[in-house]
């Protein structure tokens, strides 16, 4: 691994000193655990990645030695520069606040820069659109993983050959209906599991390169140039298959929170990356010794006795990496709901220790319809992959767009450092999702449609709140004079206290202005609170509360959440050190609004009609903020868009 440490220069150099580490047990822990939930997705690619550059497309490459080598030696050094490079030395040290993802990512470029601009407007539709294509990767990758397990059926018998899409779907239906349970018992066994499985892989592969060690000068990138000068549009179309063997490498950006940085990185180097290049060259090797074996070149490397075995534990792997993407599709609606880019959801925690661990019932639901769909209708791996490739190709260009505002002004990298570094790794982005943008009409389209009708939900999700909240904010009265006309005591106050939560603090909330226009009182103690979430994971306890005496037992309190963070809103309260306050004799007051479109607005009519649908089925801010029924009045107020 030495060779490694004069490229990863600088904050990266950590990497060389794994040997050195003081606690060396925790940080195996941890990478056993990451293997589990973060190497799922990209562990499992073996199962289809050759077979589907050579027998999918319509140009797909000629079976011959000098070709294998050539494919074989891009699978290497795009594996070495976009997953080892790009991802686990360079983008896994734009974390925020040690989370990891494009949301995190698109947080920390937009920190540096105002609010209001077309760069930030540029960005912040990148980065959505990226998080909107995780989704599609949500869809295709439980149907692609798991049918291109069980196809290994096929090989031990063509009597299974109509049976695959039905077992799929055996398979894949309960594993949706299983998420209501949560994931932490099972979780417990998907780290040793994965071992097992990377195992496998590594001890498969070297069999195959003991058949045919040549197949090892793959490991020279003039194989790869040759491959691309011979026939240079079938190499470019290639590059459409290439990209299997990387998909899941945003995950280890994505789920750095969870495990951090070392142990993903160790994980990567000491286990992952061998295990694969190994399988990989092993298929190779297979492939140049019997051509016929691309029918499936991963089960027909191995021995015939254990095809039963192997189709079970692939199939155990694919499950897990599933089961990763769906739970990292709970967690990416937590974070979009937070941050003010979907509506509120039904939201269950399926761990009392875990608060990361949700569920949401919702996005299940689409996703199993889904992934139905998606089974019924292309019914073959093969058939799935030239969906798969422009979901995993178009986020990993987004994300290297985004990084090139972080380096720039975040790290205050110059032109030269920094524009060079993003410009190398753009040419390869842009390479593999240009080979795959070709393929739209062959089930690109599928991603591509999910993704923008995702990012037209959430951006007219976004715009319909901001318009609500300005039209509220015009129409409400200043906080401060109207509890300075409070003071001649004309009103009456009633026992216990009383909490408005409002988006505007320096406002009267409506509910509190119809409660007192048709009750005729106002309570003892009355507190008027906003909750603001914040586009950090998590916040310092110096930043959770912002409190500030109006006079006449009137208070206003701003809560902070980062958007990793439970929103207990009773909780914070009752932990609070300004105000005595007594749980039973406290009401939380909500205005529930109903919203009127109208022409001439600045958002279209159409526009306004799916985020006034959106807005009525949107979940209670009664059940987001951990509010007891039992203690909520809620007061209708109308507005018009």
């Amino acid at each position: 691994m030495a060779w490694l440490c004069p490229i990863m220069q600088g904050s990266t150099t950590q990497l060389c000193d794994f040997m050195n580490l003081s606690n060396k047990q925790n940080y195996a822990m941890l990478a056993l655990g990451a293997l589990g939930v973060v190497y799922g997705d990209i562990g499992t690619s073996p199962l289809y990645t050759l077979n589907t550059i050579f027998t999918a497309g319509v140009h797909p490459p000629a079976l011959n030695p000098e070709n294998i080598l050539g494919i074989l030696s891009l699978i290497f050094w795009s594996l070495m520069i976009v997953v080892s490079f790009k991802y686990v030395a360079f983008i896994m040290q734009a974390d925020n606040r040690g989370e990891g993802g494009i949301i995190a990512l698109l947080a920390l470029a937009l920190s540096k820069m105002p609010e209001q601009g077309r760069t930030s407007s540029a960005i912040l539709a990148m980065g959505l659109f990226g998080a909107a294509l995780f989704y599609g990767d949500g869809v295709i990758t439980p149907a692609i993983s798991v049918i291109s397990a069980v196809e290994g059926l096929q090989v031990a018998s063509p009597v299974f050959k109509e049976m695959v899409v039905p077992i799929t779907l055996v398979i894949l239906v309960p594993l949706f209906l299983f998420q209501r349970k949560g994931t932490a018992r099972v979780g417990a066994l998907f780290g040793p599991l994965m071992m097992l499985w990377f195992a496998v892989l590594a001890l498969l592969g070297v069999k195959g390169i003991l058949i045919e060690p040549s197949i090892l000068f793959a490991l020279n990138p003039m194989h790869g140039v040759r491959f691309f000068t011979a026939a240079p549009l079938i190499g470019f179309l290639s590059l459409g298959g290439v990209v299997l063997a990387l998909t899941g490498a945003e995950a280890l950006y994505a789920d750095m929170g969870h495990f951090g940085k070392k142990p993903i990185q160790l994980a990567w180097f000491c286990l992952v990356l061998p295990a694969l290049l190994l399988n990989y060259f092993g298929q190779g090797a297979l492939l140049i010794q019997n051509p016929k074996a691309i029918e499936n070149p991963f089960y027909m490397l191995a021995p015939e006795w254990a095809l039963y075995p192997m189709v079970i534990l692939a199939t155990v792997a694919t499950i897990i990496a599933s089961q990763a993407v769906i739970s990292g599709a709970f967690s990416m609606t937590d974070q979009a709901i937070k941050l003010g880019y979907a509506p509120r959801m039904t939201e269950l925690h399926t761990s009392e220790a875990e608060i990361g661990q949700i569920y949401v019932p919702g996005i299940n639901l689409i996703l199993m319809v889904a992934v139905i769909a998606l089974v019924l209708g292309f019914k073959t791996s093969a058939n799935l992959a030239t969906a798969y490739g422009i979901a995993v190709s178009g986020t990993m260009l987004l994300t290297t767009i985004i990084a090139f505002f972080v380096v720039r002004r975040l790290w205050g990298w110059g032109r030269l450092k920094g524009g060079l570094l993003i410009a190398t790794l753009m040419v390869v982005d842009v390479s593999f999702f240009s080979a795959n943008a070709i393929k739209v009409e062959e089930g690109g389209w599928l991603p591509l449609g999910l993704g923008c009708t995702i990012f037209l939900l959430m951006t007219t999700w976004k715009q319909g709140r901001t318009m609500v909240a300005e039209r509220m904010k015009r129409e409400a009265i200043a906080l401060k004079s109207f509890v300075s006309m409070l003071s001649s005591g004309s009103i009456t106050r009633v026992p216990g206290t009383a909490v408005f939560l409002t988006t505007n603090p320096d406002g009267v909330p409506s509910a509190l202005m119809h409660n007192m226009k048709h009750n005729k009182v106002i309570h003892e103690q009355v507190i008027i609170l906003a909750v603001r979430v914040l586009e950090i994971p998590h916040v310092t306890e110096s930043e959770h509360l912002e409190y500030e005496d109006l006079g006449h037992q009137f208070h206003c309190m701003i809560l902070r959440f980062g958007f990793m963070d439970d929103p207990n809103v009773p909780l914070v309260l009752s932990q609070q050190k300004y105000l005595p306050l007594e749980p039973m004799d406290t009401s939380y007051f909500l205005s529930r609004e109903t919203l009127i479109p109208q022409k001439g607005s600045e958002m279209p009519l159409w526009r306004q009609k799916l985020f006034v649908t959106m807005f009525r089925n949107s979940g209670s801010a009664v059940a987001f903020f951990k509010i007891p029924p039992n203690r909520v009045v809620e007061i209708g107020a109308q507005i018009t868009l």
